[in-house]
C-alpha cells in the first residue's frame, strides 16, 4: 500500500509539473500599461558649424602647417536616455523622458620630451522630450507579441556645451601652440523628434524596443567665450554669438522597458 502511494503521489507530481511548465510556456505576451524605458542610442550628430569654425580652423591655421595630424570632425555620437512610457489607450502610448549626448574629439602631440600639447573637442546636451507613439495592430504568436509603433514630440535642449580646450605641459616658446586656453559655446533651444520602430513583448515584464529616430536640435548662435590661463592667471573674453550647435541627426533605438 504504501508503494501505491508512493507511486500515485509520484505521478500527480509529474502531472503537476508538466501543467505548471505548459501555463509559463503558453502563456500571453504581457503588456505593461506602464512602463520605464532605458535606451542607448547610437547617431550621427550634423555638428558643421562647429566642425567648421573650430576644428577644422585649428586645424588649418595651425595644426597642419607644422606638419601634425588634425583633430577628427565630430560626426557621432551615443544618446543615453531614460523615460517612461505609458498607455493611455490599447493602440496610443505617451513618453516623457531626458537622456544624454556626448560625443568628443581629442589628440595629443609630444613635441619633444618631458613635452605634451592635448586637444578636445566636446559636445554635450540634455535633451527632454515629451510625445506619443501610436501603436499598429499586433502580431501575435504564442507568448510572444510584436507591434509596430510610430511616435513622436518636442524636445527641450538643455545644458548645451561645446567645448574646445587646449592643455600644454612643460611647453617652451619654440615648442608651444598657443599655451593653455578653451573655447565655450552655450545655449538652450528647443528641438522636436519623430521615431518609428517595432516594440517586442514576452510572457514576463520586460520589453524590448528596436527602431529608428530622427531629432532635430539646433542651438542658434551660441554664446561663446574665450577662457585663457596664463602664469596661473584666468581671463575670460566675450566673444558673442559665433557659431551654431547642431546636435541633429538619424539613430537606431535600442530599448530595453521594465513594466510595473
Amino acid at each position: 500500500m504504501p508503494v501505491h502511494r508512493l507511486r500515485l503521489l509520484a505521478a500527480c507530481a509529474t502531472c503537476a509539473a508538466v501543467l505548471a511548465w505548459g501555463s509559463t510556456a503558453f502563456a500571453s505576451a504581457t503588456v505593461s500599461k506602464f512602463s520605464i524605458v532605458l535606451s542607448a542610442n547610437p547617431t550621427s550628430v550634423d555638428a558643421k558649424d562647429f566642425n567648421d569654425n573650430v576644428i577644422s580652423q585649428l586645424n588649418r591655421v595651425v595644426l597642419e602647417p607644422r606638419g601634425y595630424k588634425g583633430l577628427d570632425r565630430i560626426t557621432s555620437a551615443w544618446v543615453y536616455d531614460i523615460e517612461g512610457h505609458y498607455f493611455l489607450r490599447s493602440n496610443f502610448a505617451i513618453d516623457a523622458g531626458f537622456g544624454q549626448l556626448r560625443s568628443f574629439s581629442k589628440r595629443e602631440f609630444l613635441p619633444a620630451i618631458g613635452m605634451a600639447i592635448d586637444y578636445r573637442a566636446e559636445l554635450l546636451s540634455v535633451p527632454a522630450h515629451i510625445g506619443g507613439s501610436f501603436y499598429l495592430p499586433p502580431y501575435n504568436s504564442g507568448d510572444f507579441q510584436a507591434r509596430w509603433y510610430i511616435g513622436g514630440g518636442m524636445l527641450a535642449n538643455v545644458y548645451n556645451r561645446a567645448r574646445f580646450s587646449a592643455v600644454e605641459s612643460n611647453t617652451d616658446s619654440s615648442h608651444t601652440l598657443g599655451g593653455d586656453y578653451r573655447v565655450v559655446g552655450r545655449r538652450d533651444a528647443p528641438g522636436f523628434y519623430l521615431e518609428t520602430g517595432s516594440h517586442l513583448f514576452f510572457a514576463s515584464r520586460y520589453s524590448v524596443q528596436v527602431g529608428g529616430i530622427y531629432r532635430s536640435a539646433t542651438v542658434r548662435s551660441a554664446d561663446t567665450e574665450l577662457i585663457r590661463t596664463t602664469n596661473g592667471t584666468t581671463t575670460t573674453t566675450p566673444l558673442g554669438r559665433t557659431f551654431d550647435i547642431d546636435y541633429s541627426g538619424f539613430g537606431a533605438k535600442l530599448g530595453l522597458a521594465i513594466g510595473f
